[in-house]
């Protein structure tokens, strides 16, 4: 499965944000260095700052940089003329989005589609397509859809209010993997009931072979599918790290936020500072011998930190594994004076308790 990024097109979407020409650029490359082998910075048609961000990355990455148009040929035409490698256009599939957003029939929808998808070919550009609510449309209306437009490389099928979960998405899977090629298919899908993440996980079992994902999940409402967390589910889970630089996920993530001015929380899966944060007496005894023991992943595999906290909470067991790798000899008293050094002028993250140890402790 390849990963398409949205960060920058849908992040610039949520209210309140508008990235600069330079803020997107800057992005892009940082996920160019990723690896990442799609990335949609741009929708052209909305003005010259977008069309600037395409131009200027045309021919410079080794992604494909991908622009966002309508079915429309003045979209189109910004897209192409940008120099995007792709133009992805989309169109509303589901009965309730052609009759309240397109308002037009089926039919109708179909024959713009067709006719957008042969003017980007025409113009000596790739089309890909993506079909919005696609996952609360008829099985027989996507299958159509399909059959339309042949030859096109990637169909995405968008959850596009996020109302799917990964049983619902299974079952839609499942069906159409009987009637359309899995190597055209892509998915979109939002957070809102917070499986964004765990339905791209679905696809790629399912054999989809494209997802969209975005930064930090950012996107309009809820989010998107999270970059971070399909990459390292993938890679620890399914030992497949999609073709991404896997150590250096953690700290291009972390960039492209902070080059966008987003936060994140401390507990933020993968990102997060705190998620690699051990204090428990417990819990740390036990990491000092064998750090999986209550980790799912060595964070470092992906750029990250772990950090030990020793202080009050730590107990005897702990306390004697860290004097023992710093070489010291240990018997009651050492141990006990130890731990209330600990206690009293803590907490001492791993180096700093070794430290402390040894010079205070040792020989």
């Amino acid at each position: 499965m390849q990963l398409n990024d949205v960060t920058l097109r849908e992040g610039d979407q949520m209210p309140g944000r508008e990235y600069t020409a330079e803020q997107k650029i800057e992005c892009v490359r940082a996920l160019d260095d990723l690896g990442v082998p799609f990335v949609q910075p741009a929708f052209p048609a909305t003005g010259e700052k977008d069309r600037a961000v395409v131009a200027e990355l045309s021919g410079t990455t080794d992604a494909e940089i991908i622009a966002l148009a309508r079915a429309l040929e003045r979209d189109i035409d910004a897209a192409v003329d940008a120099g995007a490698d792709v133009v992805e256009t989309f169109v509303s599939v589901s009965d309730r989005h052609l009759e309240h957003l397109l308002g037009m029939s089926r039919e109708e929808m179909l024959a713009m589609l067709a006719e957008a998808v042969d003017y980007i070919s025409d113009r000596g550009v790739t089309p890909h397509v993506t079909l919005a609510d696609a996952f609360r449309t008829d099985h027989e209306a996507l299958v159509e859809v399909f059959g339309t437009i042949p030859n096109v490389p990637f169909v995405t099928l968008a959850d596009s209010v996020g109302a799917r979960t990964p049983a619902t998405v299974s079952s839609t899977l499942d069906r159409l993997s009987d009637d359309v090629d899995f190597s055209r298919v892509g998915v979109h899908f939002h957070d809102d009931m917070g499986c964004g993440t765990a339905n791209v996980l679905t696809a790629y079992h399912a054999g989809v072979q494209k997802a969209d994902v975005s930064v930090a999940s950012l996107g309009e409402r809820a989010g998107n599918s999270s970059l971070e967390e399909v990459v390292v589910a993938c890679a620890v889970d399914l030992g497949d790290d999609l073709g991404i630089e896997a150590d250096e996920l953690v700290p291009v993530c972390r960039t492209v936020l902070e080059t966008l001015g987003e936060e994140y929380g401390d507990r933020k899966a993968i990102l997060g500072e705190a998620i690699s944060e051990h204090e428990s007496g417990i819990h740390t005894a036990a990491m000092l011998s064998d750090p999986a023991t209550l980790e799912p992943f060595d964070p470092a595999a992906f750029g990250g930190e772990r950090r030990l906290v020793f202080g009050k909470a730590t107990g005897d067991d702990g306390a004697r594994k860290l004097l023992e790798r710093a070489g010291v000899e240990t018997d009651d008293e050492t141990l006990s004076s130890f731990k209330s050094t600990l206690a009293e002028r803590g907490p001492f993250d791993l180096d700093e308790a070794l430290t402390l140890a040894t010079r205070e402790f040792g020989d």
